[in-house]
């Protein structure tokens, strides 16, 4: 998608470690046009797959999951990181490999549901193993992830793929430099 990377390139920026930030239109403040057109994009490119839910993890990726979940007509399942008064039954838990765990109630993710993971960025591919760990957990099927942003030069697109996922990243960025601020795109 030329527009979002123009949008990265005009407005994020390279930070220590190896960060991102772009949340000018992603993850802060939300740039609801660009979110429809980035939903879409998904739409599109998962087509010809069968599902039936749209699966996340909260916080980031909600606004981007919510769009696609609504351009689809499905629901839309956020992966809590915390138990809620307001959640209550059975619930599926997967741990989180930086700690803690997040939960989904069992209604809501089901066995024999067919899934599409959504998230803003992807670097090491932990939240994206987490959410493929609570559909198994539910007998739930991934047909896909959704990736606004994948940093290429970190292992999790790599891991994914391997794993044999379909992976389909909007943006994948190969270098990112925080002397220069200067990044560049997989083409």
């Amino acid at each position: 998608m030329e527009l979002l990377k123009q949008r990265i390139l005009t407005e994020g920026s390279v930070r220590p470690g190896g960060v991102l930030k772009v949340d000018s239109f992603l993850n802060h403040q939300i740039d609801p046009i660009l979110t429809d057109q980035i939903a879409a994009e998904f739409c599109h490119r998962f087509e010809s797959a069968r599902i039936d839910r749209v699966l996340t993890m909260e916080a980031s990726g909600i606004p981007v999951a919510y769009a696609v979940a609504r351009q689809l007509g499905i629901p839309m399942v956020v992966a809590r990181k915390r138990h809620s008064v307001n959640l209550d039954g059975e619930i599926h838990a997967a741990e989180v490999a930086s700690g803690g765990s997040v939960i989904v109630a069992k209604k809501f993710l089901q066995e024999g549901d067919h899934v599409l993971l959504v998230d803003d960025i992807l670097a090491n591919g932990f939240a994206m193993q987490t959410l493929i760990s609570l559909a198994d957990a539910a007998g739930a099927t991934v047909e896909g992830i959704g990736i606004v942003i994948e940093k290429g030069f970190q292992e999790g697109g790599h891991r994914l793929r391997n794993l044999g996922f379909r992976l389909e990243a909007l943006a994948i960025i190969d270098t990112m430099d925080e002397t220069t601020g200067q990044i560049t795109f997989h083409d």
